[in-house]
């Protein structure tokens, strides 16, 4: 776990923030203290490589979804794809984002947000970057960077839920 406390507590404030904007129907699914989880527990269970279900937005406003490598990372969902691929181009003009994480019928992690540039194309990095960098290094055995023109974002979310069975127990990504 990366995560300092202020970002648990951001993280936990997002979650239930979030939840109590939600509609009757999610709530009565998404039960706190039985169908969900903390933040701690959360990035205690997303951990590791988890593969995401993506959805961007056309420029004509049709949707488009796709399966991306994503990496909680201080309580923020980390991406990254060619700059040359579809959802990069829909990222640029539109960077309003949803992604779904599902583990069969026992977790399911859902955020809506922004997606912002971490190592945008001949501009500034972000300063958390070289950390993020370090990180995907590690877990993929080799710079991302490598593999050719990639673009990585950072999703700020405004709206996550959480669903996770009860009795599941907590394994990595």
């Amino acid at each position: 776990m990366d995560e300092t406390e202020a970002e648990l507590d951001e993280l936990q404030t997002l979650l239930d923030t979030s939840l109590s904007r939600a509609t009757a129907h999610l709530r009565s699914i998404v039960v706190p203290g039985e169908r969900t989880l903390t933040a701690r527990q959360l990035v205690d269970t997303v951990t590791g490589m988890c593969t995401l279900a993506i959805s961007t937005v056309t420029a004509k406003g049709e949707p488009r979804i796709s399966g991306i490598d994503g990496h909680f990372l201080h309580g923020r969902w980390i991406f990254g794809t060619d700059r040359s691929a579809a959802k990069a181009r829909h990222l640029a003009a539109r960077p309003a984002v949803s992604v779904a994480y599902l583990r069969g019928e026992e977790l399911g992690v859902f955020t809506h947000g922004t997606a912002e540039v971490l190592n945008p194309s001949g501009g500034p990095d972000d300063p958390r970057w070289p950390d993020v960098l370090a990180y995907l290094t590690g877990h993929y055995g080799q710079s991302p960077t490598d593999w050719g023109d990639v673009v990585y974002y950072r999703l700020r979310p405004h709206w996550m839920a959480v669903y996770s069975a009860p009795g599941a127990g907590q394994a990595s990504g």
